[in-house]
């Protein structure tokens, strides 16, 4: 049966990751503003998230403000957003899944064989996106993703790092453009790196209870033929 050291790991993980995720989605210090060229302003400290931005002061007050609409804010930004948001919507998802089919779960523990698999389509899940779920086989007594699978779902299960990957592009690319001004570069914040580790933390535990079904046990093609019983007609003499 499923090792549930590995479930237990993994759905630790998982849930460590999703709560990244929430928390660096939420926090506005996605970037904060570069202290570089001759003249530095070190009075504010700006700071730009996904839903707000902040203006941190050096008498200790801190003012946001929300994005007044969505329609101003460019592409890269709102692609941000939607693949964060689905990123923690699908792990949480997953979560749920994992959950009932956990050992250490009392939910559906008269079948073993189904709970195990249970908890493998909830890594399954947190890693591709749901793409697997629908070509799961419930005859077979498990269901490995195919390669194929694994390589299509890759890019779903990656998408907060795809989002905050995307996102560090940007700001390194404005960065170093000559035609930016300086007062208005901008380098990482915290939220990004907590968002970066929250993913990576979601990929692994997802990954620890897809691996953790059981095999299947291999069925030999060579029956042997059963051993015929004496024949009753038979006499014995003496």
């Amino acid at each position: 049966m499923a090792n549930s050291g590995v479930q237990l790991l993994g759905f630790s993980l998982s849930l460590v990751g999703v709560i990244g995720l929430i928390v660096g989605t939420i926090l506005p210090q996605w970037k904060m503003s570069a202290y570089v060229g001759d003249s530095i302003i070190t009075a504010v400290a700006t700071y730009q998230g996904l839903w707000m931005s902040c203006a941190f002061q050096s008498t200790g007050q801190l003012q946001c403000k929300i994005y007044d609409s969505i329609l101003q804010l460019d592409s890269a930004l709102q692609a941000t957003r939607a693949l964060m948001i689905v990123g923690i919507i699908v792990s949480i998802a997953g979560l749920g899944v994992a959950s009932i089919g956990m050992k250490c779960t009392t939910c559906g523990a008269e079948d073993k064989v189904r709970k195990a698999r249970t908890a493998m389509m909830g890594g399954i899940i947190l890693l591709v996106g749901g793409e697997c779920v629908q070509e799961y086989d419930p005859s077979a007594k498990c269901c490995p993703p195919t390669l194929g699978q694994a390589m299509k779902g890759s890019l779903q299960a990656l998408s907060a790092v795809v989002a905050c990957s995307w996102f560090a592009h940007n700001v390194i690319r404005a960065f170093y453009n000559p035609f930016t001004p300086v007062n208005t570069k901008f380098e990482f914040g915290a939220a990004i790196f907590i968002a970066w580790g929250g993913s990576f933390l979601d990929v692994l535990g997802g990954a620890m209870l897809a691996a953790s079904c059981p095999r299947r046990k291999q069925v030999s093609k060579y029956h042997k033929n059963p051993t015929r019983a004496p024949s009753s007609s038979t006499k014995e003499y003496v």
